[in-house]
């Protein structure tokens, strides 16, 4: 518990103000992807979605974003997921990126909904085939009595589709669209001084507000 407590590492890098932003928060997002993807962060597309639980209680996990465009995130899963259940019950979700290499987050929440089924059709396509088989053999979030027992489904879905050229999208599996609502892009500073720049969505247009660290 010491070692944790005493643990620090002072965040030596430039600032940022709200002159250095983009007007737009999914422009900005994608400018500093880019700085990730140079810097060789460590899967820089992966997020962390959360929602919450019938409960009312936090959920988070991470997952791969595949788009980001005007209409906001997109990303796909199983519809029957515990993660799709809730933003079904609960329209509204938050992602988290985390580049810590370049001592960056980007905090976003907005309203979900399904994305059209053309667009889950052809990124289902892009898959690799294994990746579209566990698609259809993995009853993902429910209970299994073993790995055997997973194993076991994903042979009989290879068996399935053996000899066919394609391996159709299920129909419990598709994509998500976030659209944004609130952005914020936070970048360390030392002495745990960060800047915070946030992006908040008013009348249809984004007002954009530094926060205190």
């Amino acid at each position: 518990m010491s070692d944790l407590a005493s643990h620090r590492t002072e965040y030596e890098t430039a600032g940022l103000d709200v002159g250095d932003l983009d007007p737009e928060p999914i422009t900005q997002w994608h400018l500093w992807f880019a700085q990730a993807v140079d810097a060789g962060c460590v899967e820089p597309n992966a997020f962390v979605l959360g929602t919450v639980d019938a409960d009312g209680s936090p959920q988070s996990r991470y997952l791969l974003a595949r788009g980001a465009d005007p209409r906001g995130f997109s990303f796909f899963t199983n519809y029957e997921s515990a993660k799709s259940i809730e933003m079904t019950a609960r329209p509204a979700a938050s992602l988290l990126f985390s580049w810590l290499q370049l001592h960056r987050q980007v905090r976003i929440v907005g309203g979900v909904e399904r994305v059209p089924e053309s667009e889950s059709d052809e990124y289902f396509a892009s898959r690799p085939r294994m990746s579209q088989i566990g698609a259809w053999a993995s009853p993902q979030s429910t209970v299994l009595n073993s790995r055997h027992e997973l194993d076991r489904r994903v042979a009989e879905a290879v068996a399935r589709f053996e000899g066919d050229g394609l391996v159709p999208r299920p129909a419990h599996w598709g994509g998500w669209l976030l659209k944004p609502t609130v952005v914020e892009f936070w970048q360390g500073r030392p002495s745990r001084l960060h800047d915070r720049l946030r992006y908040r969505l008013v009348g249809g247009q984004w007002l954009i507000e530094r926060l205190a660290p």
